[in-house]
């Protein structure tokens, strides 16, 4: 048999890497075992995040987001440019220098952490523990044992049956982020956040986009007003075509485009586009694991089935991210590797999937945290409604970003913050505020009663505290 570890960590993204270093950290051997290889073939730690995912498509989103205000903003600040032309290879250049540099950063964190790095695909060879994993990377193939293994494998984009991805007329979020010219018609299939946010970079770059989203509604996983609201920015402001309650009947490829044919309202419409997108989702990546020679179990979808502390059916097995129950982020993937880490060092931890910020990139970003207006309906639970709009925030009008609001809802019985909504400039940042609040179980009455810096954008997450008992002081 091979080398005897610890733990053995299948899957360098997110969950993976960061399981990894926190064992290490614990003082337990440590091996990751990871197949991603870049174009040219060169190994690659970080999985889609890292590599085609949050890190590259933000730097595009970036990109895109300073050529609109190019265009369309600095006039106001009485910047005038002329001759403004966009070098997308040189976009494309960037993005990916910043991905070679979080990623090269992995391996050096696995060094200084002394994390063992195998290069291959992981499977279970026989139970344990320990359990036999085999490790084929190319032509060399080798086992290692393992007293406790975390599956971090992660998931990859839903194929649209129909609509095979080409790489020439139809692409997945991979291909979206590599494109070297500004396609004139760009299709994409699904509105969510792959879908939202690639549309977005092209439609600010210039290219005319549609959006095709099966949902009867736009952004349902949200708050609804956050989500009308966020349908008109992006529609009338932005400029995206987005059409719900589609359904696609066919995709035909040709030499010049490619023709999607979809019913809408009961009728039937085509519509022809340079580039196609699909975004229709993402599975679970447990194919080619060994579930069988071990008896893991998995659900239906084909996720690992985990208790709360992201333990399997088999002993001493973990799995995290998005291979597991639970929203698909970054996020939460690595918290759960730490928490699982901690837990095998004899440690308690824990994730608490209730406070998992949710984020979409688009400009202006939607974030959110905890529970929207429309579930605490359906739950019965009696609640209050604090909510400010960024157009009489002062910081907001010195970046010229007035578009939306931060939302709070609280217990209408004992004040504590039940969910907290936000659609403007860095809603990112602001809701790390929201979600440590709702963690520690804090009321709307202690943020009100937080000091905010001012002018600042979180002002407006201090003015909607204060809105829940009605006594904003800017409006």
């Amino acid at each position: 048999m091979g080398e005897l570890y610890d733990v053995a960590v299948i899957g360098a993204g997110p969950g993976g890497y960061v399981a990894a270093i926190r064992a290490a950290q614990l003082g337990l051997r440590t091996v990751c075992i990871d197949d991603w290889e870049k174009p040219d073939g060169r190994p690659s730690l970080g999985g889609t995040c890292l590599n085609v995912g949050c890190i590259p498509s933000k730097a595009l989103l970036e990109s895109s987001e300073n050529v609109y205000r190019a265009q369309h903003s600095f006039a106001d600040h009485g910047i005038t440019v002329s001759g403004l032309s966009i070098d997308v290879p040189a976009m494309i250049a960037r993005k990916d220098r910043i991905v070679d540099r979080f990623t090269g950063g992995i391996s050096l964190l696995f060094k200084k952490n002394k994390v063992d790095s195998l290069h291959g695909r992981g499977r279970f060879l026989s139970a344990g523990p320990p359990y036999v994993l085999e490790v084929q990377g190319g032509e060399r193939t080798r086992q290692i044992e393992a007293t406790h293994v975390i599956i971090a494998t992660g998931s990859s984009a839903r194929q649209l049956p129909g609509a095979p991805v080409d790489g020439r007329r139809i692409f997945d979020n991979v291909g979206a982020l590599s494109f070297t010219e500004v396609p004139k018609r760009l299709g994409v299939i699904g509105a969510g956040v792959i879908g939202l946010e690639m549309g977005s970079v092209w439609r600010r770059l210039g290219a005319q986009v549609t959006i095709l989203e099966a949902m009867s509604g736009f952004l349902q996983a949200a708050d609804e007003q956050v989500s009308r609201e966020a349908f008109r920015v992006f529609t009338r402001v932005v400029g995206l075509d987005i059409r719900v309650g589609v359904k696609v009947e066919a995709v035909v490829p040709g030499a010049d485009e490619v023709t999607v044919t979809y019913e809408e309202a009961g009728e039937r419409k085509h519509v022809a586009f340079d580039r196609l997108i699909v975004a229709v989702g993402r599975a679970p990546n447990t194919g080619g694991l060994g579930v069988e020679a071990v008896g893991l179990k998995l659900d239906p979808r084909g996720h690992v089935e985990v208790d709360s502390h992201c333990r399997s059916n088999l002993p001493n097995v973990y799995a995290v991210g998005d291979v597991v129950r639970g929203p698909m982020l970054a996020h939460k993937s690595s918290e759960e590797g730490v928490a699982v880490a901690e837990t095998i060092a004899g440690q308690a931890s824990h994730v608490n999937l209730d406070t998992i910020p949710w984020v979409i990139y688009t400009w202006p970003e939607i974030a959110w945290v905890g529970k929207t207006e429309q579930q605490l309906k359906a739950e019965g639970v009696a609640y209050a409604v604090g909510q400010f709009p960024f157009v009489v925030n002062g910081r907001a009008q010195a970046l010229g970003e007035t578009a939306g609001f931060v939302k709070m809802l609280a217990d209408a019985r004992t004040d504590r913050v039940l969910g907290v909504h936000a659609l403007g400039a860095y809603a990112s940042e602001l809701i790390a505020e929201a979600v440590l609040a709702i963690e520690f179980g804090a009321s709307s009455e202690d943020i009100a009663r937080v000091v905010h810096a001012h002018p600042t954008l979180s002002e407006a997450m201090h003015e909607a505290a204060l809105a829940i008992h009605k006594r904003t002081l800017s409006l």
